[in-house]
């Protein structure tokens, strides 16, 4: 009789974890999810937008990083080399019932997952798919649950639109700032060709109409050749710009008087933009004011990078449900 008491309290226990997971709970205040290495490996933080009540949310020996939120701040993707290789993993707000995102696992060597964004319905994800050792850096895109992934195109750093058309990324060929639409993968480059490449990390605005991002603007010398490197002091003056959706209204936001400036973020309500920068010898995440310029220290632990902005007022007012995703990837491959 003792024994199956034991036995239904525990079945009730793991049915309450289980409930509870399904019901997870976004902020209901504003949130940055940030990567910060100050406790010897890099793990998944929270803060405030001013910077306060700075907290762990990850507790592993490997690295967790790259963390952002799903569209309505129940669930947090963020990639994670937990179990040998990196990849995709998925868990509540606070840190709770951390999982994979994908069943099957990575078999070839030196392959990865990296860099997710989700569309803005939640319905599906897009990410780096790396192989290191072949040199190869696709974008891959899927729907939520399901495990069939799909070339989307060759290139880094995937941001999905707010809008849900376009996907803004980096390609391998030039390095200049393209927009993919993707029901038709027809593709536009933001800014005209005779701006440099080498356009990265970009952010968009919560009405889809602006697109921040790393760029250094500065031409290379005429007698630069790959196989000597970047002259020394050109990467310091990689900076933060932002564009108009059509590449217009080109604005520099951050100056390029020290080390380089990237990872930038665009606030839901657009008016402020997160970046990293190195001080003092240790990368810092900054907070801008667009309009004013005034610029705030938001992390001084070393070592912090990245961030991820959330929004209750700016998210989803309904969850989305896997069993009504009915529109498969496929299907819009042969619209």
């Amino acid at each position: 009789m003792k024994r199956i008491f034991v036995f239904y309290m525990l079945s009730v226990t793991l049915l309450c974890a289980n409930v509870a997971s399904l019901f997870a709970k976004a902020p209901t205040t504003p949130k940055i999810l940030f990567t910060s290495a100050r406790d010897g490996n890099r793990e998944v933080y929270i803060m405030n937008p001013d910077g306060s009540k700075q907290m762990r949310l990850t507790q592993h020996p490997a690295n967790d990083l790259n963390a952002v939120w799903s569209p309505t701040g129940e669930q947090i993707l963020f990639v994670s080399d937990r179990d040998g290789k990196r990849d995709l993993y998925l868990m509540n707000p606070d840190g709770s019932n951390i999982r994979r995102a994908f069943k099957n696992e990575l078999k070839r060597n030196f392959t990865y997952r990296d860099y997710p964004t989700w569309s803005p319905d939640g319905k599906r994800l897009a990410y780096m798919h790396i192989n290191w050792d072949k040199d190869i850096y696709a974008i891959h895109i899927t729907n939520s649950g399901e495990q069939e992934e799909n070339l989307l195109a060759n290139g880094l750093h995937p941001a999905w639109s707010p809008d849900g058309a376009e996907i803004a990324y980096t390609p391998l060929e030039d390095g200049r700032m393209t927009l993919i639409n993707v029901r038709t993968g027809a593709q536009k480059r933001i800014l005209p060709r005779k701006e440099l490449g080498g356009q990265m990390m970009p952010s968009w605005s919560a009405l889809a109409d602006k697109l921040a991002f790393s760029w250094n603007n500065n031409p290379l010398p005429p007698d630069f050749k790959q196989e000597d490197g970047l002259p020394e002091g050109w990467t310091d003056k990689r900076t933060i710009y932002i564009a108009n959706r059509d590449g217009t209204g080109l604005e520099q936001l951050v100056d390029e008087a020290g080390p380089m400036a990237e990872n930038p973020e665009l606030s839901p309500n657009g008016k402020e933009i997160l970046y990293t920068q190195k001080i003092k010898g240790s990368l810092q995440i900054f907070k801008l004011d667009i309009s004013s310029g005034v610029q705030t220290q938001l992390t001084h632990i070393d070592w912090n990078f990245g961030g991820d902005w959330f929004d209750p007022a700016y998210a989803l007012s309904v969850s989305p449900q896997p069993e009504l995703l009915t529109t498969t990837w496929g299907e819009l491959k042969r619209e």
